[in-house]
């Protein structure tokens, strides 16, 4: 029997939510499965996927044959990468050990990746929201201004005369003269 791992779609319009499933690769999309291997959810950021690994695994190296969507997650998850390395002790040209250092080093490498496109997105997203709250505030600025020109009463200018100035200049040439 040929067995594929693929997505079973679950969720509402427009809101996927997948199930991660071994089936026979003549059922239907979301028909009959032999196992639920895990969970694919892409409306967080960044893409939340459960996955049993173990599992998963065996399934691989049994012969499932996953489907594009499926082959991406299971190597974002390091599934595929296990199954190369175990490839390689089998063959001989890795020890067990090896092997085991350079997953364990690949793991650490793509959590720091992870770890840090989260923190990349909640620094962007705070620095959206402050640039939001600035803009806001200066919006309200603007309008309590208007507001308050249009409610201002009418102020009359007040013309002075020329006469004052000449008295002014007048005035200042006396203390001059007087000093």
């Amino acid at each position: 029997m040929a067995t594929k791992i693929r997505l079973q779609r679950h969720g509402k319009k427009g809101r996927p939510f997948y199930y991660i499933v071994v089936a026979d690769a003549r059922a239907p999309r979301d028909g009959r499965f032999i196992e639920r291997l895990g969970s694919y959810n892409p409306n967080t950021n960044p893409a939340t996927i459960d996955i049993n690994f173990d599992k998963t695994l065996d399934w691989v190296n049994s012969g499932a044959q996953p489907t594009d969507t499926c082959r991406a997650i299971l190597s974002y998850k390091g599934v595929m990468y296990k199954k190369h390395l175990e490839g390689g002790v089998k063959k001989g040209a890795l020890t067990e050990e090896q092997a085991a250092a350079k997953f364990a080093a690949w793991l650490e490498q793509k959590d720091g990746k992870i770890s840090g496109k989260s923190e990349n997105l909640g620094k962007a997203k705070e620095d959206a929201r402050k640039a939001a709250l600035a803009a806001e505030a200066k919006k309200k600025e603007d309008r309590a201004a208007a507001i308050a020109a249009k409610n201002a009463p009418p102020v009359e200018e007040v013309v002075e005369e020329e006469v004052p100035a000449a008295e002014e200049a007048t005035e200042a040439s006396a203390e001059d003269s007087a000093e």
